[in-house]
């Protein structure tokens, strides 16, 4: 799933090569995959990209008409197997959705260029949605705290946590806590502070939330930093090459060697290193447990 950092990166990717030129035409092919219809995806033809803007992991284009004081946001979530993918000359013909061609929407501007929307796999979830504002946006309104934001500081990840019995790992992914993070970049954060997963947040200090403030930060702006430049297609791998724990079980721990464990749940699963982060004791996997019943 894009997190923060990609979608980051994407808005960055999205400034440099299409802020400035005009919408000639946007063709839906997953008809699903549009959450609106007033106002109509149609009304973003001949608008100017003017800016591009993050949400948490919402990516937000802002379009204008010239002269005009209002205007359109095509907002977009890319849930767990979307994309954008760009291409310097989009194909002329009406697009058509396949297993083999996965898309979704497609959005031409007035030089050629433009992208796909594709997604994935079986589960949908990608949802683009045509607003007067990303606050129209179910779920967006709701954001919490952005940790690349002024206001993301140690005291205020102190605040968040010390009231809360919830899991570190459950609050960093809560997108009405804190924007932007989810199953993947919570397990490099947590390895690299050396936390359990499993560790409840009120039961932080002032210190060691001011400890895991300092490694989200890095760890955020430095995969940011990471695809500084790179091509839309490109943020996937480098993503992948990035992670450290996540989606590593089995192998060895790039800091002490163990082995990276898994604990899997229903519809995701979550990586981390006993040595560095539970004092050497293997978490217990619930799907394992169950078959063992």
């Amino acid at each position: 799933m894009p997190e923060l950092p990609e979608v980051e990166s994407l808005a960055a990717f999205l400034r440099e090569h299409a802020v400035g030129k005009a919408v000639a035409r946007v063709d839906v092919a997953a008809v699903s995959a549009l959450k609106t219809y007033d106002p109509p995806v149609t009304a973003l033809a001949d608008l100017t990209l003017t800016g591009v803007a993050r949400h948490g992991k919402f990516l937000d284009l802002e379009f204008l008409e010239p002269g005009e004081g209002g205007g359109l946001h095509l907002v977009v979530h890319l849930a767990r197997a979307g994309w954008l993918r760009w291409r310097d000359e989009l194909p002329t013909t009406l697009p058509r959705r396949s297993p083999k061609n996965p898309i979704a929407l497609r959005l031409r501007l007035n030089d050629g260029s433009g992208f796909d929307l594709t997604e994935a796999g079986t589960k949908k979830g990608l949802a683009a949605y045509v607003v007067r504002d990303p606050s129209d946006v179910p779920h967006v309104a709701d954001l919490g705290i952005d940790p690349l934001s002024e206001e993301f500081t140690p005291e205020a990840l102190y605040a968040l946590t010390k009231d809360s019995r919830t899991r570190i790992k459950g609050l960093l992914r809560d997108q009405k806590i804190i924007a932007g993070i989810g199953n993947a970049y919570s397990d490099e954060v947590l390895h690299a502070a050396k936390m359990s997963p499993y560790k409840i947040a009120s039961t932080l200090t002032e210190e060691e939330a001011g400890q895991l403030h300092a490694v989200i930060v890095g760890t955020l702006r430095d995969a940011v930093e990471r695809s500084r430049g790179l091509a839309a297609g490109d943020l996937k791998s480098e993503k992948k090459t990035g992670l450290r724990v996540h989606g590593k079980a089995g192998q060895p721990c790039p800091v002490c060697g163990d082995t990276i464990r898994e604990v899997s749940f229903a519809d995701s699963a979550f990586q981390y290193c006993p040595t560095c982060q539970t004092g050497g004791k293997p978490l217990a996997d619930r799907r394992l447990s169950r078959l063992l019943r």
